[in-house]
């Protein structure tokens, strides 16, 4: 699909700032929504890689949503902080929020047949002895209008982080929304 291919490339330049070689990630799981439903978690994550990545095109009922990440489960307002960086064509912005109790990641609308797109990074995710570090590239184009966010987040805890968990702010993934996790090796 075309959309896997520019995901790929968005992916590996979002990664590194070259292409990747091709044998530098691993898929470890998908997960393609059958029936809408509102989390999609990934657990029992391998620590046998330097980084995590998740690259996903999704759709959430709620209107304009996003993706809410938390790790191993833990969803504590005071471990989690976001900074963002947005545009919508005419107008930019930036946010920070602080004790929320996730990262801000996919960014998404429910206009009919419209999916947004999202590559986050988890960095050093299996490291004990530092805080753990999540960047994320995500985008919608709504015919004409649209935006993009470059995101970090930030989560406290020096935990080796074992599961991912996605949740829709509002409503639910949609029927088709798409997300991959693969590991990096480093």
């Amino acid at each position: 699909m075309w959309w896997a291919r520019l995901l790929n490339q968005i992916a590996a330049i979002h990664g590194t700032g070259t292409p990747a070689v091709t044998n530098s990630y691993e898929s470890i799981a998908t997960v393609t929504i059958g029936t809408a439903q509102s989390t999609i978690t990934f657990s029992s994550i391998p620590s046998t890689f330097k980084h995590l990545q998740v690259r996903g095109i999704l759709q959430i009922s709620g209107g304009d949503t996003e993706a809410k990440l938390t790790l191993n489960g833990d969803s504590t307002s005071s471990n989690y902080a976001t900074h963002q960086l947005l545009g919508d064509g005419s107008t930019t912005y930036g946010l920070a929020t602080a004790n929320s109790g996730f990262i801000k990641t996919g960014i998404t609308n429910s206009t009919a047949n419209i999916f947004g797109a999202m590559v986050v990074d988890i960095l050093d995710y299996a490291n004990t002895s530092k805080n753990k570090t999540v960047r994320t590239l995500t985008g919608i184009d709504l015919n004409g209008n649209g935006n993009i966010r470059l995101a970090s987040g930030f989560w406290n805890s020096t935990t080796a982080t074992t599961s991912l968990t996605f949740t829709a702010s509002s409503g639910n993934f949609n029927q088709y929304s798409s997300f991959a996790l693969y590991g990096i090796k480093g």
